[in-house]
């Protein structure tokens, strides 16, 4: 792409989206009609300077205007925030979702992830492609977060309305259905559809899914909702904090860090203000809980990240939302409006005199963003590149301001904690892993979906709940970023400590399983594919390794025992390296399930 903004001029359609986000241009330097005050002085710098937040925004609002960002487009949109041109266009061309070249107003992507794979999406992808022709645009993508309905389609059209389509799962017919008339398309299956368990008067977190109406506050209200803020008023924000300590809670992204530290470590900075961020960029392959908490059960989020953001001394929240839920985006944006104008947000919160609102902000497909300070970055305008730590989030994180950043689960756990009380709550699960746990299974079962179990029970449990079938090869915990685990090993307690001890990994609660049916190398090939787009090439280590961990799995894709040797070999060294010396999660993960399924599966023996 040549770029030459001063030549390009953006198209009418391109202006009004823009200056929808922005306003109308208040001078000719930022792109309105020149007039004599402009010759006498320059209006914009470091307040248009400080707009750059809204960067990602304005390109949302250009590609969703016409389904694409043009150089017109980017030029207007650059000249109104007064970024340099380069460096959008570095930003532009980060997330997969953005096409900087022409293409037609519809896009349906297709999502060829590991459930979607194993479930046909090769053969789902080749069949739109012959049918739509040239009218739409049909793209590969990364896991649209419906693993419980594989194979799975997303078609979006782009215009001053967006209008979206699910389908899944998804035929050739149903897919071409999708695109071709998003506005007459099948609704989607409520979230409810997405547990199994649901009715079971144990749920602690999926509870409300499917008894309260999603769209409703005063339903919300009459189950329990908002009681557990009440209470955390009553117990001011150190006492909210201690006794999110004495539960026990850790994080549920992966991390498992304690969620009582990292809010008195951010509340006690003297810096201001302080910032809110929650976490709902779930791109890893095989995850979809905070989908079904979002879709089934928003107003439990936004009352949760009241109470985190009142006991940290934050006055602003950030709901960072995957750019591929579109359900869950207008959930969320209806809670938000109705708690707002009921009290329940605002500049007086329940009449207590704190102000507190929350801002949702939409990811453009990028799994780097689901590191914290890639999340940051992306936030403030900038390409979601890893921070090198320390400084940590809770010192210096959105904004160069102390920083708490949890995710939708750990969030959501806050609200049982307040209403139970810290010793009830931690009486569940076990004693270094307390409270229950959402796990995403799909694959091979009879009845995929998000199921709760407390901390402690096995993975033969929860496969015997999702109704394993026959042929059992291999089960993933932890999605592409986790590790393989053998059918002889469904004992795994599914604790932080039990799948560490075992030599695998919990992560955020994925679990797919794999019979017969399924090739493995195939498998192995598509996780290494997925890093290899997915790295943000901030640093060799992974910039590097996982174009040759990618290259080496090609070759012995097809080779077995000595013939395959070298390459194993190469792919030890090679993922040494990744784990070593990669600046961020991504890459320090990027060999795990490629190295379980060598050592434990014996793949290429």
């Amino acid at each position: 792409m040549d770029l030459h903004f001063g030549d390009s001029k953006p198209t009418d359609e391109e202006r009004a989206a823009v200056d929808a986000l922005l306003g109308p241009p208040e001078s000719s330097w930022e792109g309105a009609e020149r007039s004599d005050a402009d010759l006498r002085w320059a209006r914009g710098g470091r307040a248009a300077r400080d707009r750059r937040d809204l960067l990602l925004p304005g390109l949302h609002a250009l590609n969703d205007r016409v389904g694409w960002i043009s150089e017109g487009g980017l030029g207007h949109l650059c000249r109104r925030l007064t970024v340099p041109p380069a460096e959008a266009y570095g930003v532009a061309t980060f997330y997969a979702m953005f096409s900087l070249r022409p293409r037609p107003a519809t896009v349906l992507h297709v999502c060829t992830d590991l459930a979607c794979t194993a479930a046909g999406a090769d053969a789902l992808c080749a069949g739109v492609t012959e049918r739509l022709g040239s009218g739409v645009s049909v793209e590969r993508s990364p896991c649209l977060g419906l693993c419980e309905r594989a194979p799975a389609a997303l078609a979006i059209r782009a215009g001053e309305q967006v209008r979206t389509a699910v389908a899944a799962p998804a035929s050739v017919t149903e897919a071409v259905r999708a695109a071709s008339a998003p506005d007459a398309a099948p609704e989607e299956p409520p979230a409810v559809a997405a547990v199994p368990q649901a009715g079971d008067a144990s749920l602690v977190l999926l509870g409300r899914v499917g008894v309260v109406d999603p769209s409703s506050l005063d339903d919300y209200r009459a189950h329990g909702g908002y009681t557990a803020l009440r209470r955390a008023f009553a117990l001011g924000p150190a006492g909210v904090i201690r006794e999110v300590t004495d539960s026990g809670l850790l994080g549920r992204g992966g991390a498992a860090f304690p969620t009582g530290r990292k809010w008195q470590a951010a509340a006690c900075q003297p810096d201001h203000p302080h910032h809110l961020v929650c976490n709902a960029d779930e791109s890893e392959p095989g995850t979809f809980k905070d989908r079904v908490i979002m879709e089934g059960d928003p107003y439990a989020l936004v009352e949760a990240m009241t109470i985190a953001a009142y006991a940290t001394g934050a006055d602003r929240g950030y709901l960072y939302l995957r750019g591929e839920y579109p359900r869950a985006l207008r959930r969320l944006e209806h809670a938000i409006t109705q708690a707002r104008a009921r009290g329940f947000l605002g500049d007086d919160v329940l009449g207590q005199g704190y102000a507190f609102d929350i801002e949702i902000r939409r990811g453009a497909g990028a799994y780097i963003c689901g590191e914290e300070t890639a999340l940051f970055n992306s936030i403030e305008g900038y390409r979601g590149e890893p921070r090198s730590k320390p400084p940590f989030p809770v010192e210096k994180g959105l904004f160069g301001k102390p920083t708490v950043e949890n995710n939708v689960e750990t969030l959501v756990n806050v609200v049982p904690i307040l209403m139970r009380g810290a010793p009830a709550y931690a009486a569940i699960g076990t004693e270094r892993s307390t409270g229950p746990k959402l796990f995403c299974v799909s694959g091979s079962v009879a009845r995929p979906g998000v199921y709760e179990l407390p901390f402690g029970a096995t993975l033969g449990e929860l496969l015997r709940l999702a109704g394993v079938r026959e042929g059992l090869r291999a089960v993933l915990l932890g999605g592409a970023a986790g590790s393989f685990v053998r059918p002889d090993e469904l004992d795994i307690p599914l604790t932080f400590e039990g799948t560490r001890e075992a030599g695998a990994t919990l992560g955020s609660g994925v679990v797919m399983a794999f019979d017969d049916s399924v090739p493995l190398p195939r498998l192995l090939l598509r996780i290494a594919e997925f890093f290899r787009q997915e790295s943000c090439g901030q640093c060799v280590p992974c910039r590097v390794g996982t174009v040759r961990q990618e290259e080496a799995l090609r070759r012995i894709a097809e080779r077995t025992g000595a013939a395959a040797a070298g390459d194993i070999a190469l792919l030890r060294e090679v993922g040494r390296a990744l784990r070593d010396a990669s600046i961020c999660g991504l890459g320090q993960a990027a060999w795990n399930a490629v190295e379980s399924a060598i050592d434990r599966l014996g793949a290429y023996a």
